[in-house]
């Protein structure tokens, strides 16, 4: 049986204490800088409850307002990147919040 630990980080993905580095398959830009990197910080119960209220349900929303928070990226560049690399940023995410992972 595999466990959280047993994973192996991707090689596109660097965790820290704070957070995680993503490096983008595809550079693109945010906020108004061309990059292949993606920086997000652990997140806190405030930043969840936040992007909640501001979603007004919509789940959908609710992930982009929380990641545009952790990133401090507009959630319209979020918007802009390819799949393959909001999956990235999604699965960082989850390796953030993952107890077996820390």
């Amino acid at each position: 049986m595999t466990t959280a630990t047993d994973k192996k980080l991707p090689a596109w993905l660097t965790l820290t204490d704070d957070g995680v580095t993503i490096t983008l398959r595809y550079p693109t830009e945010l906020n108004h800088v061309k990059t292949d990197k993606l920086v997000m910080r652990a997140p806190t119960v405030r930043d969840v409850r936040a992007a909640g209220a501001a979603s007004g349900g919509d789940p959908e929303k609710r992930e982009l307002q929380l990641f545009s928070s952790l990133t401090e990226v507009p959630t319209g560049d979020l918007e802009g990147l390819k799949v393959v690399d909001y999956n990235r940023v999604q699965e960082g995410y989850f390796r953030l919040v993952d107890e077996g992972e820390l």
